[in-house]
């Protein structure tokens, strides 16, 4: 199989746990993998990469993130003996599907959980480019906090770059000295910005996404809204290595797999906030609280 990424291997972030992924069905399965990354988000890269994947004869190619699926409708129906797979997507075709991890539903309890418990009132949002998913993680994180504090406000930042270190700590600052006391962050290799932010001017919190960044680190981390894409990587192998991959199908993987889609917390996050959380999961599970995806708000400008 092939794996094209639309950044570093080892960005600390998306990419590498769509990189993760594949290493464990390598492992699991044998599969061999080619990885072509630090391809650049833009199309005519994203459809030359994905050409040399399939003319050099692999049977699958997967490619990590939605930013890919202009690029995969247009290459998937040059090589129709070919199968693809968009993660993050909704993308699909007669040899191309899409696997993707709800990461708006973990985005949304971080959400809530930042409005349970910001002290000032403000939290924040950083991103950097605007594929679909990541749309859908900034709407569902404001929806979290209007859930469970309906006055608080929400400054949201994408940025234009989920690598740019400097840019994230410029940002970071900007938002902690607007008030921000927790800041959800959905950057990739850019991410430590924020925990120097966070560190130079002893204000504030993050909670991370894709992986359990609370675990790492949790006095910059007060949670992390995990979304392990490389859970979409490894079961796209998987099912594909069983058959059972097929073209135009939307598999979507959620809350009620806590594997791969769960929000983490740090120690010191009290036990009545997690109660609360635990409840509106279940909630989100039983479908009795809808996750908005949709954001038409204000933005928080670049400094």
């Amino acid at each position: 199989m092939g794996l094209l990424l639309a950044g570093p291997t080892h960005d600390g972030g998306f990419m590498e746990a769509g990189y993760n992924g594949a290493k464990r069905a390598e492992q699991q399965f044998g599969a061999q993998i080619t990885v072509i990354d630090r391809v650049a988000p833009k199309q005519p890269e994203l459809e030359a990469a994905m050409r040399d994947l399939a003319r050099g004869g692999v049977d699958l190619v997967v490619a990590q993130g939605g930013q890919n699926n202009a690029a995969a409708t247009v290459v998937a129906a040059e090589f129709p003996q070919t199968k693809f797979v968009v993660t993050q997507s909704d993308v699909t075709g007669p040899n191309l599907a899409s696997y993707e991890v709800l990461q708006e539903q973990s985005a949304w309890l971080a959400g809530a959980a930042a409005g349970l418990l910001t002290k000032s009132g403000v939290v924040g949002h950083m991103s950097g480019i605007r594929p679909v998913p990541g749309l859908k993680g900034r709407a569902a994180f404001v929806d979290g906090v209007a859930h469970t504090n309906p006055v608080a406000r929400v400054l949201t930042n994408f940025s234009g770059d989920q690598d740019d270190i400097a840019l994230a700590r410029r940002i970071a600052i900007a938002e902690l000295d607007a008030g921000a006391d927790y800041i959800f962050t959905m950057l990739n290799a850019g991410r430590p910005g924020v925990a120097e932010a966070i560190r130079t001017t002893g204000k504030g919190r993050q909670f991370g996404n894709v992986r359990d960044f609370a675990a790492d680190d949790p006095a910059v981390f007060a949670g992390s809204a995990v979304a392990d894409s490389g859970e979409a990587v490894f079961r796209a192998i998987d099912d594909f290595a069983h058959g059972k991959l097929h073209g135009g199908e939307n598999v979507r993987i959620g809350l009620e797999s806590p594997e791969a889609v769960r929000l983490t917390l740090a120690p010191d996050v009290p036990d009545h906030v997690r109660a609360e959380l635990d409840r509106l999961r279940r909630q989100i599970v039983d479908g009795e609280v809808e996750v908005k995806t949709t954001y038409a708000g204000p933005e928080f400008p670049n400094p």
